[in-house]
């Protein structure tokens, strides 16, 4: 671990003379690295935790779009801002801070990595990763890629150490700043110690976005996004929607609609290109869902569909009786579940929204899209999305408040 902070500090010093039209020719041969060998990277991010092949595949795609995203975009970023001020000439200029830590997790094993490592590099920095062990296969294979592509030795390491060891990597004088996408718990860690140290961090934490359904809504559109929301990946992403707000008219047509299209998806092995939901990505993951479901259902949750575990399966689950005390409303359920609540007028959907401790996005679906508009700084949330599911881009900010 040393030798690799060493390296990455000498390295450092000559990538951040390195110019910005030299990073992007590398930064283009690792999307052409990306876009060549989608297929056999998607096949490891099925095989380590189990995202059905087609979502691995668009995974490492959007990475080859974020890498020709910033080359592109990178100089105009980073270029000096002139000022006016009483002095004869002022400017704001982007200097690299050094060494950045990544810590990431397991859910999206390729974007997570790249979202950061990107315009971390882009900026003249260097990079190490420390991933989530149970994806320790993609971990040492982004570093290839990384290598194969040109990239300079210490520029992107993998850091193959336990969590318990994080906390020495971000004391090391050497690491400048720390970016973590995680759990709650695991932000807490992080940007405590990287307070203790002074140093910068930025925090991804977790997601209990809300999927607002209003009273005009098209129900043939409206379904399908929900569906999406709710189940891609397994119900495993931040943004996904978890907690289904929809109008007291159209509760029951809805609730049917949703479990009849869910029934119908194919749930099984992630490796057949057929199946649309997989397992959940460890089997203590899904016991922790089976908890927070069972726990629901003896408040009252009634079952739609679904909530059965085999393993690290857990069946896609929709539920209806919902109050906001109980488990798969007030926490975050990582897994394909679909609590349904009914709401009477909008402010009181805006209210269940914001019961949430997190406040990452939220989707609203509604023919009325001007009447939404002057609605939107209600919403405690970092993104609001109409007539869409909540999804990252990188030619738009990202970010959340609360927790």
């Amino acid at each position: 671990m040393e030798e690799k902070i060493n390296k990455a500090s000498k390295t450092g010093r000559e990538w951040r003379q390195i110019s910005i039209s030299e990073r992007a020719v590398l930064m283009q041969k690792v999307s052409k690295n990306l876009q060549d060998n989608f297929e056999r990277y998607a096949a490891l991010i099925t095989k380590e935790m189990g995202k059905p092949i087609t979502q691995a595949e668009a995974e490492v795609k959007k990475c080859a779009l974020v890498c020709d995203y910033y080359a592109t975009n990178a100089p105009t970023f980073l270029a000096d801002k002139h000022m006016v001020s009483e002095a004869s000439e002022s400017f704001v200029r982007y200097d690299p801070l050094g060494v950045i830590l990544g810590v990431m997790p397991w859910n999206f094993p390729f974007w997570q990595v790249f979202r950061f490592a990107v315009p971390t590099l882009m900026a003249g920095n260097t990079v190490l990763v420390k991933h989530a062990s149970n994806v320790s296969g993609c971990a040492a294979l982004i570093e290839d890629i990384f290598i194969q592509s040109g990239f300079p030795d210490g520029a992107y390491q993998n850091l193959p150490i336990q969590s318990s060891a994080v906390e020495a990597v971000i004391a090391h004088p050497a690491v400048k700043a720390i970016s973590l996408t995680g759990s709650e718990d695991a932000g807490k860690a992080v940007s405590s110690t990287a307070a203790k140290h002074l140093k910068k961090s930025v925090l991804e934490l977790g997601g209990s976005n809300a999927f607002i359904i209003c009273a005009d809504a098209d129900l043939t559109t409206a379904v399908p996004l929900a569906v999406t929301a709710r189940m891609q990946n397994a119900g495993q992403s931040c943004i996904a929607g978890k907690r289904f707000i929809v109008h007291h008219s159209l509760l029951d047509a809805f609730t049917q609609k949703f479990a009849d299209q869910v029934a119908q998806m194919k749930f099984g092995d992630p490796q057949d290109r057929a199946t649309e939901i997989g397992p959940i990505a460890r089997e203590d993951l899904a016991e922790e869902v089976e908890r927070q479901v069972n726990d629901s259902i003896a408040q009252g949750a009634k079952v739609v569909l679904g909530a059965q575990r085999k393993g690290a399966y857990y069946s896609p689950t929709v539920l209806s009786n919902i109050t906001p005390t109980m488990p798969v409303f007030a926490q975050e359920v990582f897994g394909p579940v679909a609590p349904i609540i009914g709401f009477t007028d909008f402010e009181e959907a805006i209210a269940l929204s914001n019961a949430a401790e997190f406040g990452l996005g939220v989707s609203v679906i509604t023919k009325d899209v001007a009447a939404l508009l002057p609605h939107i700084s209600a919403f405690q949330e970092g993104c609001v999305f109409i007539n869409e599911i909540v999804k990252s881009d990188p030619k738009l900010p990202f970010g959340g408040i609360k927790k």
